[in-house]
């Protein structure tokens, strides 16, 4: 069964860019589309991007021009780069197959402030 490990949340600035991983065990890792998700408080949880097997990538329109994921098969990992990041990417941030096929980790927390 596949586990996942979010990590590479923290504080910045508006504008500033951070960088989200995923580390996954398991030997399937390759045959999920996966995603990342946030979740700011007193909201729901939502898809923030998504990447398929191949490599297709799809954003929610808030993050489009701003963020990026990617994954390498090879060392089960996907990360999410996040650039001009705003006070409204305040949450907690997650990643999971796409659609969801296991237990939410623990997640990233990450705070957009001045």
């Amino acid at each position: 069964q596949v586990q996942l490990v979010e990590s590479g949340g923290g504080l910045v600035q508006p504008g500033g860019s951070l960088r989200l991983s995923c580390a996954a065990s398991g030997n399937s890792f390759n045959i999920f589309g996966m995603g990342w998700y946030r979740q700011a408080p007193g909201k729901q949880r939502e898809l923030v991007a998504s990447i398929g097997r191949g490599g297709n990538t799809n954003y929610a329109d808030s993050v489009k021009g701003r963020f990026t994921i990617s994954r390498d098969n090879a060392k089960n990992t996907m990360n999410l780069q996040m650039n001009s990041l705003k006070p409204e990417d305040t949450a907690v941030y997650y990643c999971n197959m796409q659609p969801p096929l296991i237990r939410w980790g623990q997640g990233t927390q990450v705070t957009v402030s001045s």
